[in-house]
């Protein structure tokens, strides 16, 4: 799997994809959606679909995907080749959401939470299969939050697709354990390769799973975390494994903030910004160019 473009740039969002079989334009396809590396506080999470024409469905369970994560790593390369290997009928695409990415969509201002992040790249996922012109029937996913609502977004989002979302459905619908495997190889790869943009010297790699309560993964956590800056980018510092180690062992820092200790800057004699551009009352009225005055031209409040 060729992740160059994600090595290029690993703080963002990263999309890639299969060449689209020419038969999955000619014949109505199924699709499955799945992800891998929601949980972990290190690397990045990704979003996979793998589609095929309903007339290959048997080939597919041919192939004998099945869900991801009862698979060792080695087997996971294996399938994930077949899979690729049948570019006639199989076609894939991936979208790689960064740890940095997570982390700066759930704490900026406008809060933009795990499911939405999630169900959003699934959609787009769906979108981009269809812009390339596969004939898409059936769509199953693997559910994120309530099924049913999940589900009804995406019928209202894809009026004219089958959706059926359903917990554990890689384990399910093998059109769905082929993205499960898809999306698991890619975050193996993304995070064996991972490229450290900070100066990292002699950097240990045994991070463990990279799960919140992997003992590994919480050594490294506080062997890695820089008082002052913080984590590398490897890291999502949104997740509260992350916090409690920071709040712990990184420099406070202190945030001053009106509404939390009931200081406005009025109180403390301190003018606010605004101040220097308000009009003052007793402000003497500018007066207006003589071309205005020449022509009798006066200036109104209202129409």
């Amino acid at each position: 799997m060729d992740l160059s473009e994600l090595e290029r740039d690993n703080t963002g969002t990263c999309y890639l994809a299969s060449p689209v079989p020419d038969l999955c334009k000619t014949e109505e396809c199924c699709l499955g959606i799945d992800e891998a590396g929601r949980g972990p506080v290190l690397g990045p999470m990704v979003y996979g679909i793998c589609y095929c024409p309903l007339s290959k469905k048997q080939d597919l369970e041919d192939v004998k995907v099945a869900d991801s994560k009862t698979l060792s790593e080695n087997e996971r390369e294996k399938l994930f080749a077949k899979v690729d290997a049948a570019k006639d009928f199989i076609g894939w695409a991936l979208q790689v959401l960064s740890p940095n990415y997570i982390s700066t969509s759930m704490q900026q201002r406008s809060k933009y939470n795990l499911n939405a992040l999630s169900h959003d790249a699934a959609i787009g996922l769906v979108q981009s299969v269809l812009d390339n012109g596969v004939q898409l029937k059936e769509v199953y996913v693997d559910t994120v939050g309530p099924a049913e609502k999940y589900e009804e977004k995406l019928k209202q989002r894809f009026p004219g697709l089958e959706v059926t979302v359903r917990a554990k459905a890689d384990s399910l619908f093998p059109i769905v354990s082929a993205a499960s495997i898809c999306a698991k190889v890619a975050r193996d790869h993304a995070v064996n390769t991972w490229k450290f943009i900070e100066d990292l010297e002699e950097l240990d790699k045994d991070y463990g799973s990279g799960y919140p309560n992997d003992p590994k993964t919480k050594e490294w956590l506080a062997k890695y975390l820089d008082p002052v800056f913080g984590y590398p980018q490897f890291v999502r510092f949104s997740w509260s494994t992350a916090q409690v180690i920071l709040d712990n062992k990184a420099v406070p820092v202190r945030w001053d903030d009106d509404e939390d200790d009931g200081k406005s800057a009025a109180k403390e004699n301190t003018p606010s910004v605004l101040s220097f551009f308000a009009r003052k009352k007793d402000e003497a009225k500018r007066q207006p160019h003589r071309f205005f005055h020449e022509r009798k031209l006066e200036t109104i409040s209202d129409l």
